[in-house]
């Protein structure tokens, strides 16, 4: 006898602003994550060094492709830089 496994949790369909808050805390935590790989770049040793260009490069992507798709959405650049600000103040407290 082979049981199956059967997911119970409901997935909740989020509205349209819930994706876009979470598009704009994503677009943010990757900026956050390209600025530390570049920092890391700059005291990598020869061991590290491939290993930092790929994930600046990978970011980087990953930032453009964000960017692609809250231009699509119509969400405002400024607006998103608003957000990083509040977002580092936050964490400063």
């Amino acid at each position: 006898m082979q049981e199956e496994f059967k997911k119970e949790v409901s997935l909740i369909e989020k509205n349209e602003f819930e994706k876009e808050a979470d598009l704009i805390r994503i677009i943010i935590k990757t900026k956050e994550e390209l600025k530390n790989a570049n920092k890391n770049f700059e005291f990598a040793d020869n061991d590290l060094i491939d290993y930092y260009i790929y994930e600046i490069k990978a970011n980087q992507a990953k930032l453009n492709y964000l960017i692609k798709i809250a231009k699509i959405k119509g969400i405002n650049v400024d607006f998103i830089k608003d957000m990083e600000y509040r977002f580092w103040e936050e964490d400063a407290v």
